[in-house]
C-alpha cells in the first residue's frame, strides 16, 4: 500500500537530534501540538484516535500483561492490548502523534517497498499487521503488531529510551524545560530506562521498576541499575548480555548507514528468557548418559536438576562417585530445585567443569559432598555457570527491538542523537560483561 512521504523535520535551530521519552506526560495540550506541528498524508480523522475504548475485555482483547513502559490502559489516553490471536493492540494516540507512526509503519511495511534502507529496518522493528478496530468501537483504531514477548514462558523485558533529547524539533520552550527538568543527563549519557521487569529463578517471582528508577540513575549508578536487568536472583546472565550487545550493534550498523530518518522519542525494548528452562530430569537412579542423560538415585523425593543438553551425568563405579561434567558452549543457568538445598544423603557429588576451549586456559573444577548442598551449592553453581568467559557461551534467546515511532522525521543527516545513545549504551553494557 501506497502512502505518501513523510515531511521532513525543520533545523532543530543547533540543537541535536534526540528521543522524547514515551512515558513522558504533561507539556502542552493535544490541541496545541497539533497546531505546531505539520499535518501528515494518509492519516485517519480524529475520530480515529478517540480516548474511549476502555472497557475490559473488548472483544475478547485484555490489557498487557507484561508492559513496563508506556501509556498504559485504562489510565491513559491509549494503552496496549493483547488480541486473542496473539498480537498486541496499540491504541493510536491523539493527531499528530498517532497518525505519524501509522505512517511510518505504513511506509516500511508496503508490500510495494524496495528500499534497501527500509528493508533491512524491518528486522529491528516488531511487525506490523496493519490497523485493528472493534466492532463495538469502529472510531477506536489499534496498531496491530507483533508481541515480541510471545515465545518467552518468563519474560525479562527492558525499555530503554534512546536518544541525547527528550523532546522532537516541534517542542516549545515549555516543553523542552520539562522534558531536561525530567533527567538532566539525558544529553550526556544519551539513553534513559524506562522501565524494567525481570524474573528472579530464586524466588519464582518478578521485580519490576518503573521510570523514576531510571531517572534516578546518575553516571556512577547506571552501570548498576542497568546490571540489575540481567540478574536472575541467582547471578549475573553473562550470555544474555553479550548477546545483547551483538543486538543493538546490529542496529547501530543500521544507523550508521542511513540518512533517510530521524527517531525521537523511540526506545530499545529488550527481551529474554528468564525462566531457564531446559528440560528437567528427576534424580532416582543413575544410568549413563552421553547427551540428554537421566540420572537416577541421586536426591529422593522427586528432587529436580534443571540442565540441557551442555550438561552430562556419569556414573563413576570406580570411586562411588556420580561425576558431572559440563561440556563446553555452556550457555544457560544451571540451578538445584529449592527442595534439594535441605537434602542431605550419603554419596558424594563431584562437580567437575572443564573448558577445553583456547588451550584450557580457563578451567574449573569442585567436590561438593552431598551433606553441604544446603546453602553451599549455589554459590559454586554461580561460579561454573554464571560467570564464565563470554565468549565460550552459546547465543542466548535474546530479543532487541525498535519501538515507538509517534516522533520519527525524514532527514537528510544521520541521527547523530540516536547514535550517540546507542554507542553509550554498548559501552554500558560491555563494562557489565568485562567486569
Amino acid at each position: 500500500m501506497a502512502t505518501e512521504p513523510l515531511r521532513p523535520a525543520p533545523p532543530a535551530a543547533g540543537r541535536p537530534e534526540g528521543g522524547r521519552g514515551r512515558c513522558a506526560g504533561g507539556g502542552r495540550g493535544e490541541a496545541e501540538e497539533a497546531a505546531a506541528q505539520p499535518g501528515l498524508g494518509a492519516s485517519p480523522g480524529p475520530a480515529a484516535v478517540a480516548a474511549g475504548g476502555r472497557r475490559r475485555g473488548l472483544n475478547g482483547c485484555v490489557p498487557l500483561s507484561h508492559q513496563v513502559a508506556g501509556h498504559m490502559y485504562g489510565k491513559d489516553k491509549g494503552g496496549i492490548l493483547q488480541h486473542p490471536d496473539g498480537t498486541v493492540l496499540k491504541q493510536l494516540q491523539p493527531p499528530p502523534r498517532g497518525p505519524r507512526e501509522q505512517e511510518f509503519y505504513n511506509k516500511v511495511y508496503d508490500s510495494d517497498c524496495c528500499d534497501s534502507v527500509l528493508l533491512e529496518l524491518r528486522e529491528y522493528l516488531p511487525k506490523y499487521f496493519g490497523v485493528w478496530s472493534p466492532p463495538t468501537a469502529p472510531n477506536d483504531t489499534y496498531l496491530k503488531l507483533e508481541d515480541v514477548t510471545r515465545k518467552f514462558k518468563k519474560p525479562c523485558i527492558m525499555d530503554v529510551k534512546i536518544g541525547q533529547k527528550s523532546y522532537d524539533p516541534y517542542a516549545s520552550a515549555e516543553k523542552i524545560q520539562q522534558q531536561v527538568s525530567k533527567y538532566p543527563l539525558m544529553e550526556e549519557i544519551g539513553f534513559l530506562v524506562l522501565g524494567m521487569r525481570v524474573y528472579h529463578v530464586s524466588s519464582d517471582s518478578y521485580e519490576t521498576q518503573n521510570q523514576h528508577y531510571g531517572r534516578s540513575l546518575t553516571k556512577e549508578t547506571v552501570k548498576d541499575g542497568i546490571s540489575k536487568f540481567f540478574h536472575s536472583g541467582y547471578c549475573l546472565r553473562k550470555d544474555v548480555i553479550a548477546a545483547s550487545i551483538r543486538k543493538v550493534e546490529k542496529i547501530l550498523e543500521w544507523f550508521e548507514g542511513q540518512k533517510q530518518l530521524n527517531f525521537y522519542a523511540s526506545s530499545l525494548l529488550f527481551v529474554y528468557e528468564g525462566s531457564c528452562q531446559p528440560p528437567t530430569m528427576r534424580l532416582g537412579d543413575v544410568t549413563l548418559a552421553e547427551k540428554r542423560g537421566v540420572p537416577k538415585g541421586l536426591l529422593s523425593g522427586g528432587d529436580v536438576l534443571e540442565y540441557n543438553n551442555n550438561i552430562h551425568v556419569i556414573n563413576s563405579t570406580e570411586n562411588g562417585k556420580i561425576e558431572a561434567s559440563v561440556g563446553k558452549g555452556l550457555s544457560k543457568f544451571y540451578a538445584l530445585h529449592k527442595k534439594a538445598y535441605s537434602k542431605r544423603h550419603h554419596s558424594q557429588l563431584s562437580l567437575k567443569v572443564e573448558n577445553l576451549e583456547q588451550d584450557n586456559v580457563w578451567k574449573s573444577s569442585t567436590c561438593i559432598t552431598q551433606e553441604h548442598l544446603n546453602g553451599n551449592v549455589i554459590p559454586q553453581l554461580e561460579k561454573v555457570f554464571c560467570h564464565m568467559p563470554a565468549d565460550i557461551k552459546e547465543s542466548a534467546n535474546v530479543e532487541v527491538r525498535m519501538i515507538d515511532f509517534a516522533h520519527v522525521f525524514p532527514s537528510n543527516t544521520k541521527d547523530e542523537g540516536y547514535i550517540y545513545g546507542l554507542k553509550n549504551l554498548i559501552t554500558v553494557l560491555q563494562n557489565i560483561l568485562d567486569n
